[in-house]
């Protein structure tokens, strides 16, 4: 077993997984409100009342790995006057560093408001020494699109592999993300049967060569390498 830490823990339900899975962890959350209702829950995860921008204040390689959903963007924000997004978000990430081993892992989920904001959070976490970047499932829908901090502690060859880059529909997917049925054809604008791209339809080969090279250019890791397969519809399961 490890010992994980879940920045954002809320009511503890991503802990309760940890805890299935047969690890220790210890959860931090700014709302003394969702605390409370971990605690009637009953979670076997310690608890802590803490705003991350200030710093995790945990000693030096005390955790094995570290976890947050839906949390870490919010120090994007300046919700008081004293508070600064880039100092907030550098006391951040050299505290988290500092209290993982080497060789572990962060697995931040993010929600950003802009693409913006995800290059500066991947930007800061890079800057205190922390390798990996950013991995985005499912890039190409608006519905469906989830990114992931994925960061590590010192060199790794772990890259994890994005969902939805390559048209794919295979059964992982589908039980995942079930949108595609519901999105409707959208009609090109002028500038021939793809729209304004100057005849590259959307959704195409040529479209996902050229977002892929875009993401690349980014720093995004996970990335499929190109192959014939790219951009082929699948065949109609049932």
């Amino acid at each position: 077993p490890k010992m994980l830490l879940d920045i954002g823990c809320g009511s503890g339900l991503s802990g309760e997984t940890l805890t299935e899975e047969g690890h220790h962890w210890m959860g931090l959350d700014i709302s003394r409100a969702m605390l409370g209702v971990a605690r009637e829950r009953e979670v076997e995860g310690d608890l802590g009342l803490h705003d991350m921008g200030q710093g995790l204040g945990f000693r030096q390689g005390t955790f094995d790995g570290a976890i947050s959903i839906s949390a870490v963007q919010w120090l994007c924000n300046a919700d008081h006057k004293a508070h600064n997004p880039r100092k907030r978000m550098k006391r951040f990430f050299e505290s988290l560093y500092s209290c993982l081993n080497r060789g572990a892992r962060a697995i931040l989920q993010i929600y950003p408001e802009n693409v913006e904001q995800a290059q500066m959070l991947t930007t800061a976490a890079m800057r205190v020494g922390f390798t990996g970047g950013l991995v985005v499932d499912y890039p190409h829908s608006t519905r469906a699109k989830k990114y992931f901090m994925c960061l590590m502690v010192g060199q790794s060859s772990y890259a994890p592999q994005a969902r939805g880059l390559n048209g794919s529909d295979d059964e992982d997917d589908r039980r995942s993300v079930a949108v595609a049925s519901r999105q409707r054809k959208k009609k090109g604008r002028k500038g021939g049967p793809g729209g304004a791209s100057g005849g590259v339809s959307k959704g195409g080969k040529q479209w996902i060569l050229k977002k892929k090279d875009q993401m690349r250019a980014k720093g995004y890791i996970g990335i499929p390498q190109d192959s014939k397969h790219t951009g082929r519809k699948r065949k109609t399961r049932f």
